[in-house]
């Protein structure tokens, strides 16, 4: 329901990489008051960068569900994406890094994730 059922890269881009950095516009944050649910959340909540995994991590989200959201808030001008470049998605220290990072994020019982 909350994507209306659409996916992410539906249309003619690929979907959002989880390490793509968002972070809510001047406009986005002025127009916290009229969003609703969810895509005010997200906006909120990129206050500062982040990745779309760690959003959706911190938001208890489904990640394709960030992904679809933050592509209608970026075409709205809510939201500024910024695609690693690819030398540094394929980079291992980058993604042990947020392997890491999500592992850090609590789940619902407030536990620290296993780190095996």
């Amino acid at each position: 329901m909350l994507t209306a059922g659409r996916v992410s890269g539906s249309g003619a881009a690929p979907p959002l990489p989880v390490e793509t950095q968002i972070v809510a516009t001047p406009d986005g944050l002025s127009a916290l008051r009229s969003l609703t649910f969810e895509r005010r959340d997200i906006v909120a909540a990129c206050r500062r960068p982040q990745s779309v995994a760690e959003l959706a991590a911190r938001l208890h989200l489904h990640l394709n569900v960030v992904r679809v959201l933050a592509e209608d808030l970026c075409a709205a001008g809510h939201l500024a994406v910024h695609v690693p470049n690819a030398g540094t998605v394929h980079d291992i220290s980058v993604l042990r890094r947020v392997i890491d990072g999500l592992r850090a994020v609590p789940d619902s019982r407030g536990s620290l994730r296993d780190s095996g």
